[in-house]
């Protein structure tokens, strides 16, 4: 029994709250620039665009059968999408864990320091 209390309490606890959430939200609409709210605005605009001309697509053609065969090629264009899409996340990963996303530095050679005193 309080082993199951404690877990309701913690999962409370640990959950943020809604006023919280808001006011996150309040604080980060404050710090946005006027470029931000641009942004957003004309992102909102081409994606009402987007569902627009999708609409109107779909709608214009009622009673038209997709071939066997566009189903087909709609099947490998998702399929190689996923591929591509997985396999780049991947690389961004592995790229990050092995340390090839560190900054650049300036690596001298040994002998080149030594052929310098020499001179």
């Amino acid at each position: 029994m309080q082993k199951r209390l404690r877990s309701r309490v913690m999962t409370k606890a640990m959950a943020p709250t809604r006023t919280r959430l808001i006011r996150n939200l309040v604080v980060s609409l404050r710090a946005t620039s006027a470029g931000g709210y641009v942004l957003i605005v004309s992102l909102g605009v081409l994606l009402v665009a987007a569902v627009v001309i999708a609409w109107i697509g779909w709608a214009s053609a009622p009673g038209t059968e997709v071939p066997a065969a566009g189903y087909f090629a709609l099947a490998i264009g998702v399929g190689f999408s996923l591929m591509v899409g997985f396999g780049l996340m991947a690389l961004v990963f592995a790229s990050s864990r092995l340390g090839y996303d560190e900054p650049a530095e300036l690596i001298t050679p040994n002998h080149v320091e030594n052929e310098r005193d020499c001179a």
